[in-house]
């Protein structure tokens, strides 16, 4: 499988379609770069470069003790696109990702970074603190990693749920979907995943984000369950100076899935500029 080598030993397994201008993509937790397929066989046959990693830890990549924090993940990210010789590249970070991309974008990318879009994702910052008094408590994340710890097959089966917006009133989707959403989940490491929980939730990228002046798409559904909107997509947009911001009515925090032709469509749009 392709994968390159970081300075601590880990392999980080990544995907590399077509070819043309690159658009690198960030996953979300618990997933793989395989939660981008859709995106990635539409765009590289419109004639890009399309690349996912998978995250430290978790889908194919190898499965260290430590390094499970946003600044290594960013590292990891800043070493694939060294490795790949990458430049003029969109980044695209769902989640968990969104974060990940943009501490890459703000600490490594200066130079070699065309655009980047943001969709469903985690900063400016997901805790409930003095200064942002809209996050989530710290008990929502404590919840998360007891579920984790006791029964993490149990929770990933349940967190598709609201992930995809299948509780809601006429949701469509697929119980296929929902087992997918759970063998990604299941592919990454206990404590890879565990500790993940932390980065994505207590991780503050607002400087991140203001540092940023490459062009930048903001786009976040206003049903989202697992990162709501107020407190991440619309203050993302106000902090990343020039940024678009574009408001999926209805679509949950899976909206790449669920609202996959439409993610696609805004992206390819956005790239094209």
């Amino acid at each position: 499988m392709p994968s390159i080598t970081t300075k601590d030993g880990t392999q980080i397994y990544f995907k590399d379609w077509g070819t043309g201008q690159p658009i690198v993509f960030s996953h979300g937790w618990p997933l793989s770069g395989d939660a981008f397929e859709d995106q990635m066989m539409a765009l590289a046959s419109h004639g890009y470069r399309c690349i996912a990693h998978d995250r430290r830890g978790h889908g194919r990549s190898s499965q260290p003790w430590g390094g499970n924090d946003m600044d290594t993940y960013a590292a990891d990210l800043a070493a694939l696109t060294a490795a790949l010789d990458l430049h003029d590249a969109v980044h695209v970070g769902h989640s968990t990702g969104g974060g990940e991309a943009a501490r890459y974008v703000a600490r490594h990318g200066r130079g070699t970074v065309a655009r980047l879009v943001l969709i469903g994702a985690v900063p400016p910052i997901m805790l409930k603190t003095e200064a942002n008094p809209g996050g989530l408590p710290m008990d929502v994340f404590d919840g998360i990693r007891a579920g984790v710890a006791a029964d993490r097959s149990q929770f990933f089966k349940d967190l598709s749920l609201p992930f995809y917006g299948a509780n809601r009133p006429g949701s469509k989707v697929s119980q296929a979907l929902r087992d997918s959403f759970w063998l990604q989940g299941m592919m990454g490491g206990l404590k890879n995943e565990y500790d993940c929980i932390k980065a994505f939730s207590e991780t503050d990228f607002t400087e991140d984000l203001k540092s940023i002046t490459v062009p930048t798409l903001v786009l976040h559904g206003d049903d989202d369950q697992i990162v709501p909107f107020e407190d991440s997509g619309r203050l993302s947009a106000q902090l990343v100076k020039g940024a678009v911001l574009k408001v999926y009515p209805g679509a949950p925090h899976g909206m790449c899935s669920t609202e996959k032709d439409k993610v696609t469509a805004d992206i390819l749009e956005f790239v094209r500029r």
